[in-house]
């Protein structure tokens, strides 16, 4: 099972879009395995996508679903950097790590890493970020026309990446909270302790 939702992953295009409904190419493949997601759901990867996934799941083909979307030809973000405020929003929401910057100052797309999932857009406050056509570099070793396998590979990994350092961040935070809840029973312990002793004196002194 694990080696069929590597092979469906490796059809799918990387965009990690999430427009089939899933947070990530990978829990797209993992869903059609279990039945829970049809093989028709991805625009970026069109019928190019299906027909791998076709073969890969041994089911029929069928049209994109309309209620993920169309397919369109390939975009790549690009951000106004004067009209940029530096809120972080873009760079919270980017799964391949393809802006950078810093708060409260001005970012910019890495325009080789970008992949036009278009999930920065929504969360700009300020309206600064627009996609724009992508130039198509021909990849006759790749199935589809818009996406070449070096592309798709690093976006894989670049995903990856960003996923591990979320889970080192929280889990971090969640040592740090643990710790202070600890800190703050044993301050409370110590407090009610005392508060015995001394409540023992004053009663002995009475």
């Amino acid at each position: 099972m694990e080696s069929l939702i590597a092979n469906l992953d490796a059809a799918l295009p990387q965009t990690q879009c999430t427009r089939c409904g899933y947070p990530r190419c990978r829990d797209y493949a993992a869903a059609m395995v279990a039945g829970a997601a049809d093989l028709n759901r991805c625009p970026p990867g069109g019928d190019p996508t299906i027909r791998m996934l076709s073969t890969l799941l041994g089911r029929p083909g069928k049209p994109l679903d309309p209620a993920c979307g169309v397919h369109e030809p390939r975009t790549r973000a690009v951000i106004d950097e004067a009209v940029c405020i530096g809120c972080r929003k873009c760079l919270d929401v980017c799964p391949v790590d393809a802006i950078v910057g810093a708060r409260k100052r001005m970012h910019t797309v890495i325009a080789a890493e970008c992949n036009g999932c278009g999930l920065c857009l929504p969360p700009c406050p300020v309206d600064c970020i627009a996609l724009i056509p992508e130039r198509v570099q021909a990849d006759p070793d790749s199935p589809w026309p818009e996406y070449t396998r070096t592309e798709t590979g690093r976006w894989r990994l670049r995903t990856a990446a960003r996923l591990a350092r979320l889970a080192s961040k929280k889990a971090i935070r969640a040592r740090a909270v643990k710790t202070s809840t600890e800190r703050e029973r044993i301050r409370h312990e110590i407090s009610a302790a005392v508060a015995r002793v001394r409540a023992r004196r004053a009663g002995r002194k009475a």
